[in-house]
């Protein structure tokens, strides 16, 4: 059989490689938080930390101090002496070179400083939750429809390791349905809650809506939006909900109960069980890379194990590259934020009425 003839063709000329833009990322708000997303920046190829801002805490010589958390206290952070520094967040967003604005700061503060960053074109990653209240998110949704950049809540339960594998479980059915799940979160007062220095008077949301509220998003993650919820709590003296225990209703099930506290006399946990029709799984965090315990039925009690990057790092290096792609995220949405703060809102008035609250 002939062979057929090949045409020839020009030899094209070498185009060398361009180099994708950095991502260039402003942080506002320097607390626990913001330290913990600038050392993620850090560690990210192609993005640029060319900004921070916070009305207190400043670099000194390119030095952040460290800070203490309701978890731990962070060590120092060495941040170079080309990082731009302000006190205000009009400044950082008057910055053309400014792609990413990063929101650490306290929750009342959140739908003024997104709106003004979205307005400004910029990409917003804001700490949950987006506002106080569902009203307020609303409307810092309306403008991120709008806008040309993304808005995203930093909802990290969807990206923390042993959770989002919880979540593939729930979808593929690899131990059959869900019959019933529970989630803890607890923790010590944290020390600007008990200070009260936090947001200068204005209300956060106690515990319920500043901790509790990352197991109401990933409940509402794995099951969607509960018909109603039943709440008991604890209320501070200055009338916030510092514990709550919550019951989710799904008709048909599954039972889903979670709960929230700052009423723990030190340290920090969270955990959860879900029991499936072939398997139970336990998740705790005092067991370190064992987290995560599978009790299969017929097997040998078996553990996977939960290293790599933690969640705080995954859905930052998502949104960088949402960013760098151009592509909407779509594993935590704005909507999502909002839906997590109506269902919070619904569990408050539980608490104060006593009574099932429809959602």
């Amino acid at each position: 059989m002939a062979k057929m003839k090949s045409k020839k063709t020009a030899a094209r000329p070498v185009r060398p490689k361009v180099r994708a833009k950095p991502v260039r990322v402003a942080v506002v708000g320097l607390g626990f938080m913001g330290v913990t997303h600038l050392r993620v920046y850090q560690e990210i190829a192609g993005v640029q930390i060319v900004a921070v801002c916070d009305a207190v805490r400043l670099p000194v010589n390119g030095i952040l101090e460290g800070v203490t958390g309701n978890i731990k206290k962070s060590d120092d952070i060495d941040l170079g002496r080309q990082v731009k520094v302000f006190r205000e967040l009009s400044d950082v967003l008057a910055l053309p070179e400014v792609d990413l604005v990063d929101l650490c700061t306290p929750t009342p503060l959140h739908p003024r400083q997104a709106v003004a960053a979205l307005k400004a074109g910029k990409h917003v990653l804001c700490e949950k939750p987006l506002a106080r209240t569902s009203l307020s998110a609303k409307g810092v949704l309306e403008v991120a429809n709008s806008s040309p950049g993304f808005l995203m809540p930093a909802m990290c339960m969807r990206f923390w390791p042993g959770w989002s594998w919880l979540k593939e479980v729930v979808e593929k059915k690899s131990y059959g349905k869900i019959l019933s799940a529970s989630f803890r979160r607890l923790s010590e007062m944290p020390r600007w809650s008990k200070q009260g220095t936090y947001t200068g008077g204005a209300d956060p949301g106690g515990a319920l809506f500043d901790l509790h509220i990352h197991d109401t998003d990933f409940v509402q993650f794995l099951f969607g939006k509960p018909r109603a919820v039943f709440s008991t709590g604890v209320t501070s003296a200055g009338g916030s909900i510092d514990h709550v225990a919550t019951q989710y209703m799904y008709p048909g099930g599954p039972a889903v109960y979670a709960e929230g506290s700052w009423l723990m006399a030190q340290g920090f946990n969270m955990a959860y069980t879900i029991h499936l029709e072939r398997a139970t799984l336990d998740f705790d965090l005092t067991r370190g890379a064992k987290a995560l315990l599978v009790l299969e039925q017929g097997k040998s009690p078996s553990y996977i194990l939960c290293d790599g990057p933690d969640g705080y790092s995954n859905e930052i290096r998502y949104f960088v590259e949402a960013v760098r792609s151009r592509t909407a995220p779509v594993t935590v949405t704005a909507l999502d934020g909002l839906g997590a703060l109506k269902i919070c809102e619904a569990e408050e008035k539980s608490v104060r009425t006593g009574q099932v609250v429809q959602i």
